[in-house]
């Protein structure tokens, strides 16, 4: 039954391949049985844009995570602060089913302070204009404007935009739909803190018969992911002046007029007014057609999208370049090199000749970065075959080799390392890394040299090409997780996050690049605290404390060979140590753990592979 509906559905519909997916599918049975084997075909399936298929005749995790969560939406209360809410809706031969399920999506808002500004952009669908016709008529806060000819849907919008009377503008496709209870939720957040003037929401999609699927529950502000994708999209509601002093869409970037408008505006607000409501607000009509549907539709739109982008950055920096990312829609933002800084890269190490080998021979013959000094911190080696190594590496001008004669403590040993380096950039190296592409240290300096920017962090994979690290997720089993683990080497993954520079709350030491101005600025790593794990992760909150954003590329690509240097916790001691930094981790930092904002909610806290945060 189950390979009848993979044909059925993705030859008839999509004429795609599905033995493809039918494989991959089978080979996550043999690992995870048949819920691991479920969860794969609904993330191939809400890839190709396609509804979830109940292919086990069970409650899809979606359903049961609409079923938990929005059991309350029609419920509110009153609100403080009520400002008028303009909705702004270009129309052009809109299809009447869903004309009209977008009208009555409005008409059932529970707040009501809102008038629907809606521009035609001179349809001669007769069934469009009729309805369109009717509402106005019939409801006061429904106002509709005919365009007399074809602009297009940068014109259309402002025109309709010249109809808003409201303090805050909102944007609705006109074959898309709001949550009940999407105003209300955007007010209230309004209403927690007033400095706010960019209120975004997460999002799902919706078939022709209005089935929800696909929802996206996204990061908090991360301008970095905006860099890459317009990762904000839907709902967003923005403080009508702010729109009005950059004039409105701009012609000419029709397909990601809404992206060119999100990057103009952002450039006038301070983080501090830009929040997000974790809850589905939107819906998104996924039919053939639509950018929702699929990376193939609107190719016009990832141009457009590229142009807004350089438009940007143009006036910051002529030298900026941008680039098509690794996927369609995505964008990747090439920083200049001006100058060549020394980067000191510091490898702590304990014998482990083979690991330490792999990792110096690997940095000497794949670098294309040519100013780097390597500072190999030697505690207490024994190996022979180690220590002669030693005496080879020696006859390197650019590396040099430090004593360290104390108990273990990773900390201090990079601490002292730093003390002893020279380089105005400082990469950490765990010794059991391996070097996978030539331009790894250009694009992670790239960022590090970026005033904004603090720690940088990497693509790091287990030896069977699985991912080990790409980014740090705050709270996943207490403390934080590695986000996306074991997830193959080409996955998209969540939202294509795998794919995409980003800001995450934190990265991993086993490979991590930073200026050493900051380093020292918030005094290193814990040495008294944190010994052995977790210093990485307080690391970075430390920067972000201090006013700097962490990033992760995934342009520097490494093999990491986790933890075979130093073992595992397996004795009492180590037990004993690592909960010590557990609790310490938790006191130190629980509004950070508790709340990630490069994370979502909605998302689950005990795994890294961005599923539903489901109760049950």
């Amino acid at each position: 039954m189950l390979i009848k509906k993979l044909f059925t559905v993705m030859y008839n519909d999509r004429k795609e391949n599905p033995f493809r997916i039918i494989a991959k599918s089978y080979a996550r049975y043999k690992k995870h049985g048949w819920s691991g084997m479920q969860q794969r075909l609904d993330k191939e399936y809400s890839q190709l844009g396609l509804s979830e298929i109940n292919y086990l005749g069970k409650q899809s995790n979606y359903a049961r995570w609409i079923e938990e969560n929005e059991k309350d939406i029609l419920d509110v209360k009153q609100l403080e602060y009520n400002p008028l809410i303009s909705i702004v809706t270009p129309t052009y031969n809109t299809e009447k089913k869903y004309l009209i399920e977008m009208l009555e999506s409005v008409l059932g808002q529970t707040y009501i302070h809102w008038e629907l500004c809606i521009a035609d952009d001179a349809s001669y669908n007769k069934e469009t204009i009729s309805v369109l016709k009717e509402y106005s008529e019939k409801y006061e806060n429904i106002k509709v404007l005919f365009r007399n000819s074809n602009g297009h849907i940068s014109e259309a919008s402002n025109s309709a935009l010249s109809l808003a009377r409201g303090d805050y503008v909102t944007f609705l496709d006109h074959d898309d739909t709001l949550a009940p209870n999407a105003l209300y939720e955007m007010v209230k957040k309004l209403n927690e803190n007033k400095k706010l003037k960019l209120i975004y929401s997460d999002e799902d999609k919706i078939d022709e018969n209005s089935k929800r699927s696909n929802p996206h529950f996204k990061s908090g502000w991360n301008p970095d992911m905006l860099y890459s994708h317009n990762y904000i999209c839907h709902l967003v509601m923005i403080q009508k002046k702010l729109v009005e002093k950059v004039n409105g869409f701009r012609k000419g970037y029709e397909g990601s007029q809404d992206y060119d408008l999100l990057l103009r505006i952002s450039d006038l607000l301070q983080d501090y007014e830009i929040d997000r409501v974790e809850k589905i607000l939107y819906h998104w009509r996924a039919i053939k057609g639509s950018t929702a549907y699929g990376s193939s539709e609107k190719e016009y739109a990832h141009i457009s999208g590229l142009k807004a982008l350089q438009d940007y950055f143009i006036h910051k920096n002529s030298a900026i370049k941008i680039d098509n990312g690794l996927l369609p829609n995505t964008y990747k933002v090439i920083y200049p090199l001006l100058k060549i800084p020394l980067v000191s890269i510091i490898i702590p190490t304990r014998n482990g000749y083979e690991l330490l080998h792999k990792c110096i021979e690997s940095i000497l013959t794949k670098t294309l970065y040519s100013n780097y000094e390597i500072i190999i911190v030697d505690n207490e080696t024994n190996c022979d075959k180690t220590l002669k190594y030693f005496e080879k590496l020696r006859k390197y001008e650019n590396i040099k080799i430090l004593q360290y004669h104390k108990t273990f403590n990773y900390s201090a040993i990079n601490n002292y390392a730093v003390s002893q380096s020279n380089g105005e950039v400082i990469a950490l190296l765990n010794n059991d890394i391996e070097v996978i592409n030539e331009t790894w240290l250009n694009e992670m300096v790239m960022h590090a040299l970026r005033e904004e920017i603090g720690a940088v962090g990497a693509k790091l994979y287990y030896a069977d090409n699985t991912l080990q690290h790409a980014g740090v997720v705050l709270g996943i089993g207490g403390v934080a997780g590695h986000s996306h683990k074991y997830f193959s080497k080409n996955a998209y993954g969540y939202f294509s996050r795998l794919q995409i520079v980003q800001n995450y709350s934190a990265v991993t030491g086993a490979c991590l690049v930073v200026r050493k101005k900051l380093f020292n600025e918030v005094d290193g790593l814990d040495e008294v605290n944190l010994t052995v794990a977790f210093n990485d992760v307080d690391f970075c909150l430390k920067l972000l404390e201090h006013g700097y954003r962490n990033v992760w590329t995934p342009y520097a690509k490494l093999y990491h060979y986790e933890s075979k240097s130093r073992g595992s916790e397996d004795t009492p001691h180590k037990r004993k140590r690592f909960n010590q930094e557990v609790e310490y981790m938790q006191k130190r930092w629980l509004k950070y753990l508790k709340d990630d904002k490069s994370y979502n909610c909605n998302l689950t806290d005990k795994y890294e592979n961005f599923n539903l945060n489901l109760q049950t």
